[in-house]
């Protein structure tokens, strides 16, 4: 039996045979056998049916080996047997090409489709049996984060199974101490508690010297001082007794000493001698003495500097750069006598000329060498304005303008000095005389403008400033309109508000076609405010108001910019010219009648609304805000019978909705709930309806049950309201309803998905219900559906330990960084840090990105009243009554509390402070 011979001995192994695969092994190979980093029995780019049909092909050869020149192998090119002799002929290769050109064109047509289903298999190949590197990839990526330092703190790789196995191999030994040792240790740690012989013969432990000697500390004393003092007189002058220390400035010197290292001092010794090559090679090279010189400085030597630098000015003495240099590292006297023979050889130099009159320290002498340096360059700006600075006297400045601007007359500058020192007749012949000469500048025509301004001539800036424009344009000197804006700010900023006035209305313009005026004017205006040039937008609106007398949306922003900047009466007077103009625009209606209404005058509010009423009859913002004039004013039954016109007249869902929250407000509950059940036959998917409808009954009504089956009846009939589902949620979470509770929730959460409100619904439940694993579990599959939300990552960072929450943070502002609720949450975590400064600036952070969030300035108020003045505080209350903010979980709900209604901003803002503070 084991002597047969097995019939696969002594053959060739199939392809990719692996011994004892069967039983689970895998062989042993080599990376040469595998290739890189590859599983056996990769096929690299080959499909499965190419490999199936090369392992066919060679099997079959293997099989059959001896049919080599089977005729089911021959090449059909190759013609053998019966046609083997026949001639070649233009038929022939006429009908072999037809045949390649079949052969072709049907192998392109299968070529998409092969093509395809081999990436198709290959793609999923690779995702059965991935590389290892691909394997590995997330954990290289991971290898970007991590510095040099936990880089180096890697242990090395060593084969500590090994060693584990040969240290266990090796046996413990234990060798035996002798007794001598065990005692000599015992003892060492004991205390000798008798006193030997020598001890008790002298007396104890006193000792054996003279007792009559003492130790003079008094001699030790004096004896250090003396030695200080020799040290002290080492350092001293032996010539004047004075010392050498300074005893105020030696820590100064101290600290001006640079120590150099030997790399510093190499690389002076290779620039000095780079140097050195290149004054020697060309000493007619200023910036190469200079570059010397300053390296020798550098270097701490500045009597070597000094030195090459004087040797510059002998080779180049028609270079100011090189004497300037010099006076800079020569002391002042020295400088002096630089400059001196400086100015032999380069009497045109004004830059030596002022170096000189800087090293002047009298003022007398500073204005002669100004005046000599004139008597050289008589055509100096530079040199005639230090001179006019110089004079005190008004009428000496006077004088050297008027030959200033002889010797000068191209120069601006000197005429509008000398045109701002002379009077009003005189400043307008120098002006007259300027602008002769100097036809191309606008900046004589604006001086001359501003001088009418200045003298009260306000009817003669618009004619000077139109004449400007059009006598600049036909001596070729034309600005373009943002030049023009820019002189009008500055003439802002020079307190010439008629002359900005005239240059926008001349130049604002200039170069836009007529359908691109509006959008022009008002990014014009928009810019002009961002850079507190208010004159400057105010005449933009105004010139775009007269263009466009019936556009609503520039007298809106007209009226914003007003509102801002101006005063009550500026608006008051803006608004009714706006209402003329554009009597169907409700919105500025709106607006006069609130800065009546918030200035106290609710007669005018009425009397606004009732000219609103009579231009649009039918408009519902106008009801309604003559109905909050009235129900704010406590005139209740005048608020409730301009209601039931509106209802009869105008009949919209939002004022049934006003008629029931003013019934609810005078707590009247029968009639509110009729006027919702009649609402809701009229408009049943307005789920404001259903809103207050459970609200009273569970709140007013006490009647949770009945609530709970409305609010039933509000998600069926308006399933796309988030808040729907979230009062019903809130309200069986009360009735201890807590399955039924997680049921909505869920619901909810499969109809109206990628909704953050009902994920944080949900984990609060959780939280509330003390069941924070649960909870963490629901934050992170939110994180997966809403991964940008701020108040998702907000309930995420509250779940963490205090420790862990600042690394959520960064998280959180990797996703969401501009989110204000996130924003104020960071905010928060430096509070709770005692960081109150950077508290401060990330709750300033969260206003600014969204001003209309409540609740950040709730945040930010309650973080005031602990921690800040009572300044801040009222800044906050200020920003707060600026922005008028309208949303914020917190926010809202103080604001929308009947309790609460008719209350300002400023009110709101401290009760929904301590709100947060309760809930916090």
């Amino acid at each position: 039996m084991f002597g047969a011979i097995k019939d696969f001995v002594g053959k060739p192994a199939p392809l990719n045979y692996v011994a004892g695969l069967g039983r689970g092994a895998t062989g042993f190979t080599t990376r040469s056998d595998i290739g890189p980093a590859r599983e056996t029995g990769d096929f690299g780019a080959y499909s499965i049916f190419q490999l199936c049909s090369i392992r066919d092909v060679k099997h079959m050869s293997g099989k059959e080996g001896d049919d080599e020149h089977d005729e089911r192998y021959q090449d059909p090119d190759n013609e053998v047997g019966l046609f083997s002799g026949a001639p070649y002929e233009e038929d022939d290769e006429e009908a072999d090409r037809v045949w390649e050109m079949i052969d072709t064109k049907m192998d392109e047509r299968r070529k998409v489709r092969r093509e395809a289903r081999e990436r198709e298999e290959l793609a999923r190949y690779r995702l059965e049996r991935p590389k290892i590197s691909q394997q590995f990839a997330d954990l290289k990526r991971q290898l970007t984060t991590i510095n040099e330092a936990e880089w180096m703190a890697i242990p090395e790789v060593g084969d500590l199974v090994g060693k584990n196995r040969r240290r266990n191999k090796m046996p413990e030994r234990f060798t035996p101490l002798p007794d001598t040792i065990l005692a000599a240790a015992r003892e060492r740690t004991q205390f000798e508690t008798a006193v030997d012989e020598k001890e008790q013969k002298l007396g104890g432990i006193s000792s054996t010297l003279d007792t009559d000697m003492m130790t003079n500390f008094k001699e030790i004393g004096q004896a250090r001082d003396k030695v200080l003092g020799l040290k002290l007189d080492q350092v001293s002058d032996s010539v004047s007794g004075q010392t050498t220390i300074d005893p105020k400035g030696y820590l100064t010197d101290l600290n001006s000493v640079v120590v150099k290292s030997n790399t510093e001092i190499g690389d002076i010794k290779k620039a000095r001698l780079l140097l050195n090559s290149v004054i020697t090679t060309n000493p007619k090279h200023a910036p190469g003495w200079i570059a010397a010189a300053r390296l020798e400085e550098v270097a701490g030597k500045p009597v070597q500097a000094r030195s090459v630098i004087a040797k510059g000015c002998e080779q180049c003495p028609k270079n100011e750069d090189v004497w300037l240099e010099s006076a800079r590292l020569n002391t002042v006297e020295n400088a002096k006598i630089i400059l001196a023979n400086a100015v032999r050889h380069l009497p045109q130099s004004v830059k030596i000329w002022l170096k000189a009159v800087d090293l002047e320290t009298d003022q007398k002498a500073q204005k002669r060498v100004l005046r000599r340096a004139l008597e050289f360059i008589p055509n100096s700006v530079k040199l005639w304005r230090a001179a006019v600075n110089m004079e005190e006297n008004p009428d000496d400045a006077k004088v050297l303008l008027s030959r200033a601007v002889e010797l000068v007359p191209l120069s601006v500058d000197l005429w509008l000095a000398l045109a701002r020192l002379e009077t009003y007749m005189n400043a307008k012949k120098v002006l007259n005389v300027a602008r002769t000469t100097i036809p191309t500048s606008h900046e004589i025509w604006i001086a001359a403008a501003r001088l009418e301004e200045e003298n009260g001539n306000a009817d003669i800036i618009e004619r000077i400033i139109t004449r400007a424009v059009y006598t600049l344009s036909q001596a070729g000197s034309i600005l373009d309109r943002d030049q023009w804006l820019k002189e009008a700010e500055q003439c802002e900023k020079n307190t010439s508000v008629l002359t900005c006035q005239a240059i926008v209305r001349a130049t604002v313009g200039l170069g836009i076609e007529d359908e691109d005026r509006k959008s022009t004017w008002m990014e014009d205006a928009e810019s002009c405010i961002v850079h507190n040039s208010i004159e400057t937008a105010r005449a933009i609106y105004a010139h775009a108001l007269k263009v466009f007398p019936g556009k609503k949306s520039i007298w809106r922003q007209a009226a914003f910019l007003e509102k801002s900047h101006g005063s009550a009466e500026s608006l008051e007077e803006l608004l009714q010219r706006a209402v003329r103009y554009c009597p169907q625009a409700e919105v500025l209606w709106l607006m006069g009648a609130k800065e009546k209404w918030l200035a106290g005058d609710v007669q005018g509010a009425r009397n606004i609304l009732e000219e609103a009423f009579r231009a649009n009859p039918n408009s519902e913002q106008i009801w309604l805000a003559a109905v909050k004039v009235e129900s704010e004013s406590q005139e209740y039954e005048r608020a409730r019978r301009l209601l039931e016109m509106a209802r009869h007249e105008s009949g919209t869902e939002r004022v049934w909705m006003k008629s029931a929250l003013l019934e609810r407000q005078m707590k009247n509950f029968t009639q509110c709930l009729a006027l919702i059940d009649e609402g809701l036959q009229k408009y049943p998917t307005f789920d404001k309806f259903w809103m207050i409808k459970g609200q009273v009954e569970d709140s007013a009504l006490e009647q949770p049950s009945k609530a709970r089956e409305t609010f039933t009846s509000a998600v069926k009939s308006c399933p796309k309201s988030v808040t729907l589902w979230i009062l019903l949620a809130q309200l069986e979470e009360r009735m201890g309803m807590l399955t039924k509770t997680r049921a909505t929730l869920e619901r909810a959460r499969y109809i109206n998905p990628k909704t953050a409100e009902l994920w944080v619904q949900a984990i609060r439940i959780e939280t509330r219900a003390n069941n924070t694993m649960a909870a963490k579990a629901m934050t992170a599959k939110a994180l997966q559906e809403c991964p940008s939300s701020g108040v998702i990552w907000t309930e995420v960072i509250f779940l963490e330990a205090r420790p862990q929450r600042k690394a959520r943070s960064v998280d959180a502002l990797k996703k969401c960084e501009h989110d204000p609720v996130i924003v104020t949450t960071v905010a928060r975590l430096f509070w709770t840090e005692r960081k109150i400064e950077k508290a401060r600036n990330w709750f300033q952070k969260a206003v600014q990105i969204e001003p209309d969030q409540g609740d950040s300035f709730a945040w930010w108020y309650n973080f005031e009243l602990q921690h800040g003045t009572e300044e801040q505080r009222n800044l906050v209350i200020k920003r707060c009554v600026a922005s008028e903010p309208r949303h914020g979980e917190q926010w809202q709900s103080v604001a929308k509390d009947v309790a609460n209604i008719g209350k300002r901003v400023e009110e709101i803002l401290k009760l929904c402070a301590v709100k947060v503070e309760q809930g916090k």
